[in-house]
């Protein structure tokens, strides 16, 4: 095996889980993250498809299971509150086949625990990188310098090293906003959620197993620039509301996230010895429902690629992206497809799936139809085929 020293920065789902298999694989993992520590809480994400295989590979399936969000029910309410249309939990959320919610924090601490014995630099992160013939030399912010084999970037949709590396230009905004905050659970729900639709702005709020209070989450059609005042640009963008958002909005938790929910396409996911992985390299979007699956697919298949490549970043690199640019592909075109179902453009939209939602949720055959609906989805979180990585290396 060569080039075993490998950077990661980041240390959300991808980095984690790319650490953990770059060591199962037999390299030397270094993580770097900006933050003090792993971040818990956070919203709920799906485990899908070929994702749910990773994981059961790294052999966390029943602890997944243990903390899965247990939410029963979904509804859509009108402006009064009254229940328009209601399913069960999983229909809601399309989930079916085996598929996992759990909040996003607890996969990250789950992960986390699995990666035992590698190197995380905390409240640190690169500051600038140089690449030689032989290894990338990276000045951290703290002021260190160090030499690795190899650096991946799995830095989010904001990558930093996506940015020193390919430059700008890559990030497409879909033209939508997306904003998550802990909120008091005033609604008394009990792992259940519920969805306000008006035009251009929709609204969920949620309680699950695993959280004594709720989440909220706000989507709303917008293609300005966020300015730095995000919790009064919020607040403006959902001025003389109804239902319980003004609520929503005086509680706002500590805990405030607001982003562009945007694309990230680039024509290679390489260059050199520096690579990218989950968002920093093809973030799909919220609105995909498939980041962390992309996240954990895409870290196993890159850390196996250069395990079967011993070492060999060029053949390893090649082989990651002919191996998932088509399931990177098919899962991105979800994100601009489901937005525009999940956000409505105008009050007679808003009306037609108000009715339609409240006949089919009384139709008989309503499973066969939401079956239909989310196949899209399911075709898409299984379009790979996993390879079972077999490391045969001679010694250095």
């Amino acid at each position: 095996m060569k080039n075993t020293t490998v950077l990661v920065s980041g240390a959300g789902v991808a980095g984690i889980t790319l650490a953990y298999w770059l060591r199962r694989n037999g390299f030397v993992p270094t993580v770097v993250e900006r933050a003090r520590g792993i971040r818990d809480g956070g919203y709920k994400i799906d485990i899908r498809g070929a994702a749910l295989r990773v994981v059961e590979r790294m052999g966390l399936m029943d602890e997944i299971r243990a903390r899965v969000t247990e939410v029963r029910a979904g509804s859509v309410v009108d402006g009064r509150g009254r229940r328009v249309a209601s399913m069960d939990g999983d229909t809601f959320g399309g989930r079916e086949h085996g598929d996992a919610e759990i909040l996003r924090g607890d996969l990250h601490r789950l992960l986390f625990e699995a990666t035992q014995g590698v190197e995380y630099l905390w409240d640190d992160s690169i500051a600038d990188l140089r690449q030689a013939d032989d290894h990338v030399e990276v000045t951290f912010a703290s002021g260190a310098t160090r030499t690795f084999d190899l650096v991946v970037g799995a830095d989010g949709l904001h990558s930093v090293t996506r940015s020193k590396v390919f430059g700008d230009g890559h990030v497409r905004d879909l033209g939508y906003r997306v904003s998550i905050s802990s909120v008091p659970n005033h609604l008394d729900l009990d792992r259940e959620e519920l969805t306000y639709v008006s035009p251009n702005r929709t609204v969920l709020v949620y309680s699950t197993a695993q959280d004594a209070g709720a989440k909220a989450m706000f989507l709303f059609a917008d293609n300005a620039p966020v300015p730095a005042d995000q919790r009064q640009y919020l607040a403006d963008r959902y001025r003389d509301e109804s239902w319980e958002v003004p609520t929503l909005l005086e509680n706002l938790g500590a805990d405030f996230y607001l982003d562009e929910l945007s694309q990230v396409h680039l024509d290679s996911w390489s260059d050199g010895r520096i690579a990218l992985v989950g968002d920093a390299a093809y973030c799909a979007s919220a609105a995909s429902g498939q980041g962390t699956s992309l996240a954990l697919v895409g870290a196993y298949v890159l850390a196996g690629e250069l395990a079967a490549a011993c070492g060999d970043h060029v053949a390893g690199f090649a082989g990651y992206e002919a191996a998932l640019r088509e399931f990177v592909d098919v899962n991105q075109k979800l994100g601009p497809a489901n937005i525009k179902r999940m956000v409505l453009a105008t009050k007679a939209q808003v009306r037609m799936s108000m009715v339609f939602l409240s006949l089919l949720s009384r139709l008989p055959g309503k499973d066969r139809m939401i079956a239909k609906a989310m196949a899209p989805l399911h075709r898409a979180a299984n379009a790979i085929t996993l390879k079972d990585y077999v490391v045969r290396c001679s010694a250095a």
